[in-house]
């Protein structure tokens, strides 16, 4: 048994202070230091640097680890040059190496970074995923769109989804993601939602990242449609955005991006109890816009994406960009729903017994010491976004790591 001592403990109702936190795997108790020592005179006292918070573990929704090696090969500024230099590069993308996914799953373990939702295209970063100290839940993704290849595509992806789970643990959790509307073939997306229907899995897609993805499925032109002449000879979309949101009707589904989702979407999404992972930087190199949070009435989580479409996985370089490009929003209520992006609303979403600091969930802390005392403790959220680079301590399973 341990107890953990800060200044302040964050909750989702706000800062608390003057409480201590009981525990070993999972949290015991949250009193003051005094009772918590007469309760468990054994536990060992953790005492942190003055004006330290103590947060749940944060929760990265979405990452693709194995395109942790991009650093000056793709191009940025719109999204089908970038998509091009994608196809163009696979083969570098490929040559991804554990060492490359280390680095990755360690910038985000010392940005604070407890558990993540890895997007897996092909399998290569499974042991990575496994060996990391985070939680992960292993989205095995599918994707083909030329109807001939459908057989060959998804026996690859069943032979990867049974892998995984054969690493099932309170650490590592198997789940499926399908592509996207413009590159997943109807008869994939059918069968793979049925198989998490089956397996009880948990479930994700893009949709809706860019302008080029609009207009093709929506209209059946744009610069998708040039692309998809170009390199596969396809002139019109394999599935509309109708016919591919009817396939997530009655399975809660983890939406990507949606920066270009109109009112009516949204309020369809929301009837069908699905959410969105928002990438701000991700969308900013990449030309997709911005997903207005401050009119999202579904659960949103905030994500670094993955580093073919971004410098760093460090969580809070994602939310001061987030910070920044939200000009428009009130700075401490933004602060506030970014801190519970990136804890109690992924782990709902993402089904973990973690984000929030409450007897029985894991005892995941990601430690943050402030540069100097705050005058006003409703703007803690903004001063640890703001000021913030790396944890002064994490925390998993009881565990320290950093």
């Amino acid at each position: 048994m341990k107890i953990l001592v800060a200044d302040f403990i964050y909750t989702d109702e706000g800062y608390i202070q003057k409480k201590a936190i009981a525990f070993d795997d999972f949290i015991k108790d949250i009193d003051n230091i005094e009772t918590l020592k007469n309760i468990y005179p054994k536990a060992e006292v953790i005492n942190t640097p003055k004006n330290s918070v103590i947060y749940p573990g944060f929760i990265n929704s979405h990452v693709h680890l194995e395109f942790s090696n991009n650093k000056t090969t793709l191009k940025y500024g719109s999204f089908i040059p970038w998509l091009k230099s994608v196809i163009k590069n696979v083969d570098m993308i490929a040559k991804c190496t554990k060492n490359d996914m280390k680095k990755a799953y360690m910038e985000m373990l010392k940005s604070g970074v407890t558990s993540f939702g890895a997007i897996s295209s092909n399998g290569n970063d499974l042991e990575s995923c496994v060996k990391t100290p985070q939680r992960v839940v292993y989205f095995n993704e599918i994707l083909g769109s030329k109807e001939e290849n459908c057989d060959d595509a998804y026996n690859n992806f069943t032979q990867r989804v049974e892998k995984s789970i054969r690493f099932t643990s309170d650490k590592f959790k198997p789940a499926i993601s399908i592509h996207s509307p413009y590159s997943t073939h109807p008869k994939l997306i059918k069968k793979a939602v049925n198989l998490a229907k089956e397996k009880k899995f948990l479930i994700s897609a893009h949709l809706l990242e860019s302008k080029a993805e609009k207009d093709w499925i929506e209209e059946s032109k744009g610069e998708f449609y040039d692309l998809y002449n170009e390199f596969f000879g396809i002139q019109k979309p394999i599935n509309t955005k109708e016919s591919f949101l009817k396939e997530f009707d009655d399975i809660s589904t983890h939406f990507i991006h949606l920066t270009n989702a109109n009112f009516d979407d949204i309020v369809y999404l929301k009837s069908k109890d699905h959410s969105v992972a928002h990438c701000p930087r991700s969308n900013r190199l990449l030309g997709c816009g911005i997903l207005d949070v401050s009119n999202l009435n579904i659960p949103w989580t905030t994500a670094t994406d993955g580093l073919s479409s971004n410098w760093s996985l460090n969580i809070f370089d994602e939310l001061r960009s987030a910070i920044m490009i939200h000009a428009n929003d009130d700075l401490n209520d933004l602060a506030d729903k970014l801190i519970k992006s990136i804890t109690s609303v992924p782990a709902e979403i993402l089904e973990l017994n973690c984000g929030m600091i409450e007897q029985e969930k894991f005892a995941d802390f990601a430690i943050v010491t402030l540069p100097d005392t705050p005058n006003y403790i409703d703007e803690i959220s903004l001063w640890t976004i703001l000021h913030t680079k790396y944890v002064n301590q994490l925390y998993i399973g009881g565990n320290r790591y950093v």
